[in-house]
């Protein structure tokens, strides 16, 4: 039954005790701040992210061991410049990180060494905003997570074009080389090493300890070991030899060179492996002083082990030496120096932790395939893994256990934003690393810093070429909020060390039941990318592994723990084998099944009906399924999934509109989906509005006694409104407030509205009265006819905000100028222009007009001796200067919101010197008197804590103690302390009063590091300018907001993939009307529902109807909406008729149409793909250098390429001089369109065509072929 919902929504939700939804943009924040871990000390960090980098990379030595460099800890200073400051001026918003490094001798010849500690720089890094996403050079990015294939070991197998099939194991370290196991036709088991060079697998064996083939059967316990005694040999007689029988001695030699003895052992062949044994072998064996000899035991549980006995056939080595020998020589083609070399390779390859990482997931995945008990710190190889791997293959090989599912989400793992700056760091530390050895061994007798020895710049690039190039950091889709909230939840298998688009098939894309939860199998582009960019699922999280989880209710003897304990995250893999129930299954309060012996579930791929206490577990919710946007279909259930899939693609791309109105048939999920998004501007606690205006709201927060004391912050919050900011996409945001003054708001109550967002839901279109009925053709094929209402009453009104740029550069001939004297042109021209030549706020633009003037000196020949004379005189005439101005574009309506002008500074003269000076004092003096007035406050705070109280000790940022234990505090003792270098923890034993002093100490350094952040900002300005790029001078911007009305020929669409260009405006008297008068706002084609299968769209209408009428808003979530019976309950309350049938008359006539047609709400989006940015004509325009073609495409204002097949249709119509003029004048002739456009000057008639350029080139590349070509 439908219940009301705090918003005043109706929902139909059956579900009981449904999940609080996570925050959505956990993924993107939780990861990142893992990755910093400032809030937490440095004894407290885990071993993860940034720190676990540092922990891996120090201490750093010198080649001799004598300097050590060690890592203590490391902090971010605030940022330099705000989000907002960034944005307007193209910055990166970034913070300072410093490390705290201690740098000591180990050698006592340096006795003048002293152990030096220091804060060293490292660079300023990108810092994720609340928002989730990154300022790169004034523009949001985004980080995308990718799902990649977890560390950890592989077993799958191929059919040999005989078809054999062969298996393999495939261990993916973290970082190393991979090694590969495999069969082949002939049954036996190679080793691969980095996909490059095989050996048989015994060979391995032998390398790793294994030497001899008694170890190696012993291993698969394979073989008996019989002692070499006549009686012993003649009961052998006829079974098989299970290992050689070998000669073993050993021989002296005297090398030439040294005279040295060396001793070299030989092996000889008596009898080799797998002969039947006779009596003529038995006085061999004797002879050769083997001790024992190993007989082929019978095979336990019908395991074939013949693959072992194949492969020692097959291996060319007889001991742990020459295997050793034999994998160098594979690996590096060439003899090893010596044994130990040989052995060192191996030992690197896989059991070094400094070339060899699974990781912590690696192991985990090892440890639980195989059954093995290592310990979790052992990441690398280890001989149990090798030999087990091989026992399991041979398991698969005998049919005895399954190969391994890679597409199964067990197998894949996600990379999110922090693990991959954490990569990053770990590059660019490994660069520093390096020069900070070369420095130490450089400086071997010199006393150095540990500041002498890092260069900040090293790390500082690494990081900004991930965040600038790197295929996973992306320019953020900033349409609306919904495409901002879908891009930092997208997951993506491309990118480095992920797949590519051509080699990826079918299996890899496809949906895999443990989607289910974790991946939305709707969500996911058409084209070449579909299945490799996923979004995650509403209450999909990611854990510490990597591993994506999902939450589940547990079901104990038939009932569900309906309790917030009974909810459980699970993995993929720990979910393999349970039964889970649907969300929807009927229960009771108790949370006992309503039918107890029909229950649907799911169990791994199958969906079988079970009894109740077969149940193990049970979904949470039903849109448990889907990601956001799936979930903000209503009726998704009606829909066909392609349908779907556009649908929820397709909401992403609609503009914010000037009035945007929340739907009237929701899922509910609107509200929630924009209390994460972290965009409109939400309550922080309890308060009350002091301020409110269209450009800022100020709140007064409740505080506690003890905030009161740590907080050096304001009373009053104030928060700034953006109006017409330019997002990522030229949409525009624009917030205006929902409170007032006086009002008092609670915590997380949204205070503000706009940028498609009405009422604190999301609100991306507008509700319409709909008719599905064919229109006089206009509706033929998906297109839309629509009233002159909406366009009348701005119903899809879109404000588009288009930046402009014009950059001053000094060049080699003089340097530009910004300037509203421009030669040549009118005053009427530049009459909105400022003295800076920058068009004013406010002014109206269109085509044709100067948006900022600028003038370049013009290219010339050295004046004569005369023209000097006259310069002199009469000063620079304006022939010297050409016009360079930016001019708006031909299709450009709009008014100018805002513009700037970013400069250097200008150096010039003494005098500039002196002001520059006296200003630097200036600021100085300020900075100190606010240090000041804030330690005074910090003191007052302090004392009010501490007055008549005593210190169990104070120790400074070293740990150098500065006040005694038992000392008493007073004002002039609080007032003597450096507080920027202390030591925060323990000042008095009062565990709540040391929180308070650490908190309110913390404060004051972030504040006074504000402050410190703003004067360093000022001095810059004053001494170097804006930061601008390296050879330009000057950076002037305009931003033009444009009001763009729906117009025909733009794309609207609705929530179900239902899409259609606007195909004619109508005259409200001609649309259709209702019995009672009412027009429709738009007519759909009735021919668009049945073949497409998404009858949601049906159902809205009818829904939306009813509820406008009844004033009412309803929420349907998906898989759990409202039923048709309940649909018909509201419409019959609203007096409208049953499923939206209904009789309508004629606009044009008044006549009652024959048949009745479906008639509601329907809530319509208008998407960024307009009719405005698409038009293009070409006139006259540019040309190519060389083939000097007109160019193609609106943005270089070509031409339509007149192609190969056009030319036929021509040739087939014999309409030779169209054609001929066409591939002459109009194209790449030359001198003919010159002499063409003179003649039409002059009204003569059109010359003959010439030569094409084309062809030219064409015979100049001939005759560089040397080939003579004349044409006649």
């Amino acid at each position: 039954m439908s219940s009301k919902t705090d918003n005043q929504r109706i929902s139909f939700s059956s579900v009981k005790n449904r999940l609080h939804y996570p925050d959505f943009l956990e993924v993107q924040l939780k990861s990142f701040q893992d990755f910093f871990q400032l809030d937490t000390t440095a004894e407290n960090r885990k071993n993860e992210g940034l720190y676990k980098v540092f922990m891996e990379n120090f201490p750093i030595t010198d080649t001799r061991n004598n300097f050590v460099l060690e890592f203590i800890d490391y902090y971010v200073d605030p940022p330099r410049y705000g989000q907002d400051e960034c944005l307007e001026r193209g910055l990166t918003y970034s913070v300072p990180l410093k490390a705290k490094l201690k740098l000591y001798c180990t050698d006592p010849e340096h006795e003048d060494f002293d152990t030096v500690i220091q804060d060293v720089y490292f660079g300023t890094i990108p810092y994720m905003t609340p928002r989730g996403t990154f300022i790169i050079n004034g523009a949001e990015r985004v980080i995308v997570s990718q799902l990649h294939r977890s560390p950890g070991v592989f077993f799958g197998q191929s059919t040999h074009t005989n078809g054999t099939k062969l298996y393999s194991a495939r261990i993916i370290p973290f970082k190393g080389s991979w090694i590969e196991f495999a069969t082949d036709i002939n049954n036996v088991m190679y080793a691969y090493i980095d996909r490059k060079k095989k050996l048989p697998v015994t060979t391995l064996l032998r390398a790793i300890g294994f030497e001899s083939d008694r170890q190696i059967l012993e291993i698969f316990n394979l073989a008996e070991d019989v002692k070499v005694t006549k009686a012993n040999l003649k009961k052998m007689v006829g079974q098989r030899l299970a290992a050689r029988v070998l000669k073993t001695w050993v021989e002296d030699f005297v090398d030439e060179d040294t005279g040295e003895v060396v001793s070299i052992e030989r092996n000889e062949i008596i009898i080799d492996r797998e002969t039947v044994l006779e009596e003529s072998h038995i006085e061999d064996i004797i002879e050769s002083g083997a001790k024992s000899i190993l007989i082929h035991k019978e095979a336990q549980n019908g395991t074939d082990f013949s693959i072992v006995y194949n492969t020692l056939q097959k291996d060319p080595c007889n001991s742990e030496k020459e295997a050793v020998v034999y994998i160098y020589r594979q690996l590096r083609n060439s003899e090893p120096p010596d044994e130990a070399t040989a052995r060192d390779v191996i030992e690197k390859l896989f059991f070094s932790d400094k070339r060899y990482d699974l990781g912590d997931v690696g192991r985990f995945r090892i440890n639980k395939k195989l059954d093995l008990d290592i310990s979790p710190d052992v990441r690398i190889l280890t001989r149990e893994d090798i030999i087990a791997i091989i026992r399991y293959l041979i398991l698969l090989i005998n049919s005895q256990t399954d190969v391994d599912d890679i597409d199964h989400l067990s197998n894949r793992r996600v990379r999110t934003v922090g693990e991959q700056l954490a990569n990053q760091f770990s590059v660019g530390f490994v660069r520093m690393a390096r020069t900070i050895r070369e420095r130490m061994n450089v400086r071997d007798n010199e006393v150095f810093t540990p500041v002498d020895l890092i260069n900040a710049k090293t790390l500082s690039s690494v990081i900004n070429s991930f965040f600038g190039t790197n295929q996973l950091s992306q320019f953020m889709d900033q349409t609306n909020p919904l495409a901002e909230m879908t891009h930092k939840r997208r997951l993506s298998a491309l990118g480095p060390g992920g797949l590519s688009r051509e080699r990826a098939g079918f299996e890899v894309r496809d949906v895999h039941y443990t989607h289910y939860g974790r991946l939305c199998p709707i969500e996911t582009p058409e084209g070449p990318n579909i299945g490799l960019i996923s979004s995650l699922c509403v209450y999909a999280k990611i854990s510490d592994m990597g591993f994506i989880e999902t939450p589940y209710r547990k079901v104990a003897d038939g009932r569900v723990d309906l309790t917030d304990k009974g909810i459980h995250y699970f993995s993929a893999e720990e979910e393999e084998g349970l039964t889970i129930a649907q969300a929807n299954a009927p229960l009771n309060d108790a949370g006992e099944f309503l039918v107890p012996d029909k229950i649907k579930a799911r169990d791994n791929g199958d969906f079988p009906v079970v009894t109740a206490t077969e149940v193990d577990l049970m979904d949470v919710a039903p849109n448990q399924i889907s990601s956001i946007a799936a979930s903000l279909i209503p009726f998704l259930e009606h829909d066909d999934a392609n349908r779907a899939l556009m649908g929820s693609n397709m909401m992403r791309q609609a503009v914010p509109l000037v009035m945007p109105e929340a739907p009237i048939v929701g899922t509910g999920l609107e509200k929630d989906m924009i209390a994460d998004s972290r965009i409109q501007i939400v309550a922080e606690g309890e308060g009350e509005v002091v301020f409110s205006d269209a450009t800022q709201i100020q709140v007064k927060y409740e505080r506690t006694e003890d905030q009161k004391i740590v907080t050096f912050d304001p009373e009053v919050t104030t928060y700034r409104l953006p109006r017409y900011r330019k997002t990522n996409q030229s949409t525009s945001m624009t917030l205006k407030p929902l409170v007032r003054k006086g009002d008092k708001v609670t915590k997380g109550q949204i205070m503000t509205e706009g940028y498609s967002t009405q009422g604190g839901e999301l609100a991306l279109g507008r509700n319409l009265k709909v008719a599905f009925m064919p229109w006089k053709g206009y509706n033929f094929e998906d297109a839309i006819v629509i009233s002159e209402r909406v366009i009348r009453e701005d119903i899809f009104t879109s404000v588009h905000v288009d930046e402009y740029i014009m950059e001053v550069r000094d060049t080699k001939r003089g340097v530009e100028e910004l300037t509203s004297d421009i030669p040549n042109v009118s005053e009427d021209a530049t009459k909105d222009l400022d003295e800076n030549g920058i068009i004013r706020i406010g002014a109206n633009v269109q085509p044709g007009d100067i948006l900022i003037g600028k003038i370049t000196p013009k290219g010339e020949s050295d004046p004569s001796p005369e023209e000097k004379l006259l310069r002199a005189i009469f000063g620079d005439k304006a022939g010297d200067v050409k016009d360079a101005s930016l001019k708006a574009q031909p299709s450009l309506f709009g008014v100018v919101v805002d513009k700037k002008l970013f400069s250097r500074a200008n150096k010039d003269g003494k005098k500039s010197k002196a002001s520059e000076k006296a200003q630097l004092e200036k600021m100085e003096t300020e900075f100190l008197q606010q240090a000041d007035a804030l330690k005074e406050r910090l003191i007052e705070k302090l004392w009010t804590l501490l007055k008549d109280k005593s210190t169990i000790g104070i120790r400074d940022y070293f740990g150098v103690e500065l006040v005694p234990q038992g000392t008493r505090f007073s004002q002039k003792m609080l007032a003597e302390l450096d507080y920027l270098n202390i030591g925060t923890d323990k000042w008095t034993g009062d565990a709540r009063l040391d929180t308070l002093i650490e908190q309110t100490i913390n404060n004051y350094t972030i504040k006074y590091k504000e402050l410190d952040a703003v004067l360093k900002r000022e001095k810059y300005n004053l001494t170097n300018g804006d930061e601008l790029p390296t050879g330009i001078i000057q950076l002037a911007k305009v931003y033009i907001a444009k009001k763009r009305k729906l117009r025909v020929g733009d794309k609207m669409a609705g929530r179900h993939g239902n899409k259609g260009i606007v195909a004619r405006i109508v005259r409200d008297e001609d649309m259709p009307f209702l019995e009672d008068g009412s027009i429709v706002d738009i007519v759909l084609n009735p021919l668009g529902v049945p073949s497409r299968m998404n009858l949601g769209q049906i159902y809205e209408t009818v829904l939306g109807w009813a509820g406008r009428e009844l004033g009412l808003k309803f929420a349907t979530p998906i898989f759990d909406g409202a039923s048709l019976e309940q649909i018909n309950e509201y419409t019959a309350q609203a007096g409208v008729p049953r499923s939206g049938r209904t009789y309508l008359r004629d606009g044009g006539t008044g006549e009652q149409f024959d048949q009745p047609a479906t008639v509601g709400v329907i809530y319509m989006l208008k998407l960024g793909h307009m009719v405005d940015d698409k038009m293009h004509a070409r006139s006259i325009g540019p040309y190519s250098l060389i083939t000097q073609q007109p160019l193609g495409g609106k943005a270089q204002f070509g031409g339509q390429r007149f192609g190969e097949m056009e030319v036929w249709a021509l040739e087939a119509f014999g309409a030779s001089n169209i054609l001929q003029e066409i591939l002459t004048i109009k194209s790449d002739d030359v001198m003919g369109r010159a002499k063409a456009y003179e003649a039409i000057v002059k009204g003569d008639n059109m010359p003959q065509p010439g030569i094409p350029e084309s062809l030219n080139v064409l015979l100049h590349e001939l005759r560089g072929l040397a080939i003579s070509v004349k044409l006649d």
